[in-house]
Parts: C-alpha cells; structure tokens; sequence
C-alpha cells in the first residue's frame, strides 16, 4: 500500500485575503530569507501562492501537485517531472527553455511565468525548510494546511469556525 503524497490544502471560508503566504513564500525563495533582505533584492522574489479575493470567499492557489499533472505532459523539454514517492511536481530550472507551455495548461493557473529568468515557477512545498511550506506556516486563520487528504479532513472536521459559519448558513 502506497501513502498518501503530502499536499497543501486551503479553507477558503478561513481566508481572510491577508496575503501573508504570499509575503512568506517570496521571503522562503529570496537570496537573503528575511523579508527586509528580500525587499532589497533586485529582481525580487516571486511568491508561488497567489489569493484570489472574492466578494463572498477568497481562494490562495497553488500547485496541486497533481495525480497527472498537465504541466508535465505539456512540457516538451523533460524540465517538469513528478516524484512518484513524495507525489511533488517539480521544474528543474536546467532545463526549463521558457515556451510557458506548461503555465497556459495549468487548470489552477499555479504555474506562473518568471519573465525576469525566462522560467517557469511554481511551488516546491518549501522542500528545504525543515518547518514546513511557508506559506503554511505563516497563515494566522489556519486557512492552509500542509498533510495528506485524510489528516486534511481530521484537520478540517476540528475547525471550531468552520462549525460556527455552518450554523449560520
């Protein structure tokens, strides 16, 4: 039996639109990792978790590190592969040639053009933080979480806001 990939999920009914994984996942891929030293930095650094701010709910999308994903089967230079232990999707910068292929298929829009490179970036679960996706850790609503399908749902279940707003629909 194969475990579950470990993803980043969203609440969007917890999102409140303050932007703070946006800030934190372009500090977690800065030169510097301070967000003063990231602020300095020329280019500056890209974030690869972008909220959509709606009327009624707000929606941070990032990859989905997809079962199949379509970034992959579009990328004609072998830059896009899948981990098939960890289930992450990941661009190798090497090989990567710039034809956005892979950004004009994504059905999430996850993957995004880094004109100043030439590149492809989209979100690498923070691979090398030991603490976790940085985004994840820096959402004071607990809006995202960072496990499998089914700890997501344990962990969805216990929101006692979630329960709260419920109730009143």
């Amino acid at each position: 039996m194969t475990s579950q990939p470990r993803k980043i999920f969203a609440i969007s009914e917890l999102c409140t639109a303050c932007r703070s994984c946006e800030i934190a996942c372009a500090v977690a891929h800065s030169r510097s990792a301070s967000l003063i030293g990231a602020i300095l930095e020329v280019p500056l650094p890209r974030y690869r978790i972008e909220v959509q701010a709606g009327s009624t709910l707000n929606l941070p999308l990032n990859c989905r590190h997809c079962d199949e994903p379509e970034c992959l089967f579009a990328c004609k230079a072998g830059a896009v592969s899948k981990d098939e232990a960890t289930g992450q999707v990941r661009v190798d910068l090497e090989k990567c040639v710039g034809c956005w292929m892979c950004v004009m298929i994504c059905p999430y829009g996850a993957v995004i053009p880094d004109a100043l490179i030439g590149k492809a970036a989209k979100c690498d679960l923070c691979e090398n933080r030991a603490e976790g996706p940085a985004c994840v850790t820096s959402c004071l609503t607990g809006a995202l979480f960072y496990g499998t399908e089914e700890e997501f749902e344990e962990y969805r279940n216990t929101r006692p806001l979630l329960k709260q707003l419920k109730a009143h629909r």
